[in-house]
Order: structure tokens, then C-alpha cells, then sequence
């Protein structure tokens, strides 16, 4: 597998093919048996803190504000965060939460804390991203929305993602590139190219040539079965 910079590409494969262990392996959480995974260029071992990662539940502490969530990278890092501030505002913008800065996490639905834990992952200033099911727990008409604004703020985020999910209109809506993870057909991890034009909005999804896609997808998930 080969990720380029500023690329979007997701991980699909049945339950218990690796995919949790992969990000957990790329983020440096866990060592390789074999084999070497690098990141720009540095190799295995030298990952930790190389990357932001989302897992698919929110983790947001309950304690703290919206923005207080927000910062939790930048006080880790012991970065500046008042010398930011303004950066950080425009963000909460940007993401629809600058009314909610100063509520708590129970006072938002689930979308808002999936949109809070995103930022979260943004402010860590990493260039690769890793979103382990991020929209997963979410209901269909929740995630349709989050579809609709991630493609609209994707242009300018800038950011090379890796992006794990179960959901195959949205590994396709959203990605250049998918790889499905060997099941037990197979030891071959296979490659689909999303060839779609962006930017992609979620009507696409009815489209003849996403049909199609989703079609190829669903014939190669059925052979590793």
C-alpha cells in the first residue's frame, strides 16, 4: 500500500481483517511483526507523533468546553494557544461551532461532536491524517450532512488522509483511492481507483459511473468471502 501526499484514500474490509491494527500500526501504537511502514520518508519506529488520528468514538472529555476540546492538541505540545486564538475561532467557524465554543459535550448532538473531534484532530498540525470510521455511529441522514460539508471543506483542508469504513457509497463519494483488505479468499490486498471528478457533492451517489463503482466494490468483497 502507498498513500500520496494530499491524497484521500480509504480502508475497507470485513470485521477482523486488520484494519483498526493497520492505523494503530502507521500511528506507531503498535510494532510490526514485519515488513516497514514509512511516513515522508522516516521509517518504522519513528512514527510516534507523526500523525493525527480520529477513532471512530468522539473521546471528547466531558469536562472541557467545545473549544477546550479543541486546544487539548496544542497544550500537549506545549504550543502557544493564546497566539492562536484567532486561527482557532475562524476554525470553530468554519465547522459550524462558533456558537458552541463554550458548551459541553452533552449539549451537542452526535454529528457536532464528530465535527468537534475532527478539529481536535486538525489542530494536532499533522500533515496525515487517520480516521478510524469517524461518521460510523452516526444515523444515515447525519452522515449524508457530514458527507455534504466534508467535500465542501475538503479543498481547503490541505491534508493527506487515510480513512477507514464500512460504508461504501461513502469510501467512494469521498476517496481518489480504495483498498480492501485481504479476507480469507485471498492474501492480496486490492486497489480500486475512485476515477470521479471532484469536487463531488452526495447526489453523485446515483450517478452511472459511481453505480458502477459500487457494483466492482460489492463483486470484490463477495470473492473474499
Amino acid at each position: 500500500m502507498d498513500v500520496k501526499k494530499g491524497e484521500f484514500v480509504s480502508v475497507i474490509g470485513a470485521s477482523g481483517s486488520g484494519k483498526s491494527t493497520l492505523f494503530k500500526l502507521i500511528a506507531g501504537l503498535l510494532e510490526p511483526n514485519e515488513g516497514q511502514i514509512w511516513i515522508d520518508g522516516q521509517p518504522s519506529g519513528t512514527r510516534l507523533g507523526k500523525v493525527g488520528f480520529m477513532p471512530q468514538k468522539d473521546l471528547l472529555l466531558p469536562w472541557k468546553t467545545v473549544i477546550e476540546n479543541v486546544v487539548l492538541p496544542l497544550e500537549i505540545a506545549k504550543e502557544n494557544k493564546q497566539s492562536k486564538m484567532q486561527e482557532i475561532k475562524e476554525w470553530l467557524s468554519r465547522f459550524g461551532l462558533a456558537e458552541y465554543e463554550n458548551a459541553y459535550p452533552h449539549e451537542l448532538s452526535g454529528g457536532m461532536k464528530q465535527r468537534v473531534a475532527f478539529l481536535r484532530t486538525i489542530m494536532t498540525g499533522k500533515d496525515l491524517l487517520l480516521l478510524d470510521e469517524p461518521f460510523g455511529a452516526l444515523d444515515s441522514l447525519t452522515k449524508r450532512n457530514l458527507h455534504t460539508w466534508l467535500l465542501e471543506l475538503w479543498g481547503d483542508l490541505k491534508k493527506t488522509v487515510l480513512f477507514i469504513t464500512h460504508d461504501l457509497e461513502e469510501a467512494i463519494l469521498l476517496s481518489d483511492r480504495i483498498y480492501l483488505l485481504p479476507g480469507a479468499g485471498t492474501q492480496k490486498v486490492q486497489e480500486v481507483r475512485v476515477d470521479l471528478a471532484r469536487p463531488r457533492k452526495t447526489e453523485h451517489i446515483y450517478q452511472p459511473e459511481f453505480i458502477a463503482l459500487r457494483k466492482e466494490l460489492e463483486w470484490l468483497i463477495r470473492d473474499e468471502k
